[in-house]
């Protein structure tokens, strides 16, 4: 044997690394390639995409079940309009200022909340979010209860056209959930993804392996608040007008989100982009019969989790062994005879199911 080498890719996620790359550059061209109606509908399916592959992050990674996410999309969203309003700052500079503030904010809310496990740590979160709407209803100077909508002078100033600011809103909804993918899978990649994979699958084993599980987690939390929080700022922006019932609506920016991880698979990347085309696909067939549409919604995520409880990604990657974006590490042997690259046939794999 003349060596070895550490590999995460597959001859599956290197195709579907070329498949990525070409909607990528199909999705930055699409201003170009279809309509206003269109654009919006993409603009909101890059929104939830980042939200639920941040709450996937923190469920289906961390064991940190969190039922109060939209309190840092309403946060996100009112920092934007405070920022332009107020400090004159630029709606788009405002974004990632959001984003810093929410990641501030978090780590007072975390040290309150990971006092709190399992189904106490989600009521709690869910608290949490609740205060941020009451907190945020009593901002007289943005409206209050009723919410207030974005001077016409701010919008006006991000582009001399609607369909230029349509434009600006979209290339940076899909500038967002492109870092917030590449990020994620970056950080499961790394020794912190494995530290997270041990917190996940028994939290007092990994404390006793050396893992500091309280710092790892608040690292995790702090993230998926500022990301979320950016997300929430689009989402606003792209509206144009903000108040706290919608700001901080659990179903809108929390269960439907759950939703989306749960019927594409929690813990898995591919997860949520596969459940944000199943919820979207279902939204826009059956948004018209009223509450008959949550209903259905139910029907469906109670018909996946029976039969398929891994989500519909995890029963494809379990029937078929695909992984597109492959998270666990392969030590691939070579053989005197030939390397890998050359002579696959010489080389054994094994995964690395370090946690």
């Amino acid at each position: 044997m003349t060596g070895a080498r550490i590999e995460t890719s597959t001859r599956a996620s290197r195709a579907g690394a070329v498949g990525f790359a070409a909607l990528l550059l199909a999705l930055a061209a699409a201003p170009w390639l279809t309509g206003s109606a269109n654009l919006g509908l993409l603009t909101q399916i890059f929104a939830y995409l980042a939200l639920a592959t941040l709450w996937n992050l923190l469920a289906g990674f961390s064991g940190l079940v969190s039922v109060g996410q939209h309190a840092w999309v309403g946060l996100g969203g009112y920092c934007l309009f405070g920022l332009a309003i107020f400090a004159g700052l630029h709606p788009l500079a405002a974004i990632p200022v959001a984003g810093l503030v929410a990641a501030t904010l978090a780590i007072p809310v975390a040290g309150l909340l990971f006092r709190l496990r399992g189904s106490y740590f989600a009521i709690g979160s869910w608290v949490v979010a609740e205060v941020f709407r009451l907190l945020a209803s009593q901002v007289t100077a943005l409206g209050g209860g009723s919410g207030t909508s974005l001077p016409a002078r701010i919008v006006t100033s991000m582009a001399g056209s609607r369909q230029e600011r349509e434009f600006l809103i979209y290339w940076t909804s899909l500038a967002l959930v492109v870092v917030i993918l590449g990020l994620t899978v970056w950080l499961l990649r790394s020794r912190w993804g494995l530290s997270l994979r041990a917190i996940h699958d028994n939290e007092p084993a990994a404390t006793s392996n050396g893992v500091e599980v309280t710092r790892t987690r608040l690292v995790v939390y702090m993230l998926a608040a500022a990301g979320t929080a950016m997300a929430g700022a689009l989402i606003f922006l792209q509206k144009l007008r903000i108040s706290p019932d919608a700001a901080f609506s659990v179903n809108d920016w929390t269960a439907f989100v759950i939703f989306i991880t749960v019927i594409g698979g929690v813990g898995r990347v591919e997860g949520p982009m596969i459940g944000v085309i199943v919820f979207f696909a279902l939204r826009q067939t059956l948004a018209d019969l009223g509450t008959l549409y949550l209903m259905m919604l139910g029907v469906v995520a109670i018909a996946v989790m029976l039969k398929a409880p891994h989500g519909v990604w995890g029963l494809i990657a379990e029937k078929w062994g695909v992984e597109l974006i492959p998270l666990q590490r392969r030590v691939v042997y070579a053989t005197a005879a030939g390397s890998p690259d050359s002579q696959p046939s010489a080389a054994a794999t094994t995964e690395d199911r370090q946690s």
